[in-house]
């Protein structure tokens, strides 16, 4: 089958490789529908940390955002799973350390992550193979709100903590805005800021408000859904006392924020790593339309267009979303 292959720091492309076999407790999905991230970008550019902590070695396989269909299951899987649409949990824990038992596979210290971590292949090809513990069925999606559905997780979850009358989020990319989404879903008004004018103009299509600078507090709470080192600091100012500031971010460089500034103000501060305890919700969310993704989607590629989508290029013709989805078999 093709997928696509990270050999190095910009160097990838689409090859040919074995079909994947289902083992026990596995299934073989047909992928639809791919989508690419921050996560993958900084594979291919060797920024990534889980290379320099030896969590992950090229070649690599990304892909983590997906859907498709089951064509084939492995050993003690009822076959009736074989012509589900579904998607799939990014995090695969151990199951048996006690961050697992207690729920919380997703920063199990023995993890896999699909297209991440742990040897794990990604989506970003034709078929892909998986636990079938991991897998959520779609139902009424199609494949666009499908592989928006693990990014809607995340945000899910984010829109969660930081619930709250009036909400600021900082970075209007595909986060930051399923954020906003889930916020607007749950009666907050909603305001945005961006360090560029077409994410603030996109933002202001959405119907949110949106700017460059900051708008007059308050704040119940702030998001936090950049990559600029300095925006928790900004967030733990402009929240209000008794607030919540929720990380959702990744920056590449530590955040210094003066721990006294929430003790101070009394701020609950909450890291959102992963979608795993928020999929159900977005899907659920997605099917009922309380929450349509779709908009964010700029286009869709072939596997052979992912390098330069990696390397920055807008794909022609592309709309003016964050997002870019890749269908592996064009």
């Amino acid at each position: 089958m093709r997928a696509f292959v990270v050999t190095g720091p910009g160097e990838a492309g689409p090859a040919d490789v074995p079909e994947p076999v289902a083992g026990v407790g596995e299934v073989v999905v047909d992928v639809e529908r791919a989508g690419v991230c921050g996560t993958d970008v900084e594979f291919f550019t060797g920024e990534m940390q889980y290379l320099a902590e030896g969590h992950a070695r090229y070649p690599l396989r990304l892909g983590h955002e997906w859907c498709g269909t089951v064509s084939a299951v492995g050993p003690g899987v009822h076959p009736g799973w074989v012509g589900r649409r579904v998607t799939g949990d990014t995090m695969l824990g151990c199951g048996s350390c006690r961050r697992c038992r207690g729920g919380h596979q997703h920063v199990c210290e023995s993890r896999q992550e699909v297209g991440i971590r742990g040897g794990r292949a990604g989506a970003l090809a034709e078929k892909l193979a998986v636990p079938v513990r991991s897998l959520h069925e779609l139902d009424r999606l199609d494949p666009v709100a499908g592989a928006l559905a693990e990014p809607g997780g995340n945000a899910c979850r984010a829109a969660r903590a930081a619930a709250g009358e009036r909400v600021l989020v900082l970075g209007p990319g595909t986060i930051g805005l399923l954020t906003a989404l889930f916020l607007r879903a749950a009666g907050s008004e909603v305001h945005l800021v961006g360090a560029t004018p077409w994410s603030v103009e996109f933002a202001r299509q959405l119907g949110f408000p949106a700017a460059t600078t900051v708008p007059e507090p308050p704040f119940d709470a702030v998001v936090d859904a950049t990559n600029d080192p300095s925006a928790p600091v900004l967030a733990a100012e402009l929240v209000e006392p008794a607030g919540r500031i929720v990380c959702i971010g990744l920056a590449g460089k530590p955040s210094l924020l003066d721990t006294r500034q929430l003790a101070l103000k009394d701020v609950t501060a909450v890291g959102v790593l992963s979608g795993s305890p928020g999929l159900r919700h977005a899907i659920d969310a997605y099917a009922s339309q309380e929450v349509d993704p779709r908009p964010l989607v700029a286009a869709t590629v072939g596997l052979g267009e992912v390098a330069a989508v990696l390397g920055g290029q807008r794909p022609e013709g592309a709309g003016p979303g964050p997002k870019i989805h890749v269908d592996p078999r064009r």
